[in-house]
């Protein structure tokens, strides 16, 4: 029983804790909204795709470069290309979208 009470107490906690980092961070310096924390998110998760995207290219040319002719070894390379050009199309997409729908809000 006593567990649940303290439960209790510390679901309200739990939740308004992240209110009180907010108004520290917009009090202390200059504006910072949610917008802008998910906006640097999205920045920074763009840079991290960008790179997994060349590595991957790097990987496919590698196995191209290795297979020697081998059908399975070229198969494979084949498809980590074409899996690499399906993300980097899924990637630019989605960026798209999140940017399309911010400056249809306003955001």
């Amino acid at each position: 029983m006593n567990k649940n009470i303290l439960f209790l107490f510390l679901i309200p906690a739990v939740l308004v804790l992240p209110l009180f980092a907010f108004a520290q961070l917009h009090s202390y310096g200059p504006a910072v909204s949610i917008f802008y924390l998910l906006d640097s998110l999205l920045r920074s998760l763009w840079i991290i795709f960008a790179a997994l995207a060349v590595i991957m290219f790097l990987y496919s040319g590698i196995i191209f470069l290795t297979a020697q002719g081998e059908p399975a070894k070229v198969s494979t390379a084949r498809q980590a290309f074409l899996w690499g050009v399906i993300g980097v199309i899924v990637g630019i997409i989605s960026y798209s979208i999140i940017t399309v729908v911010g400056s249809i809000f306003g955001l």
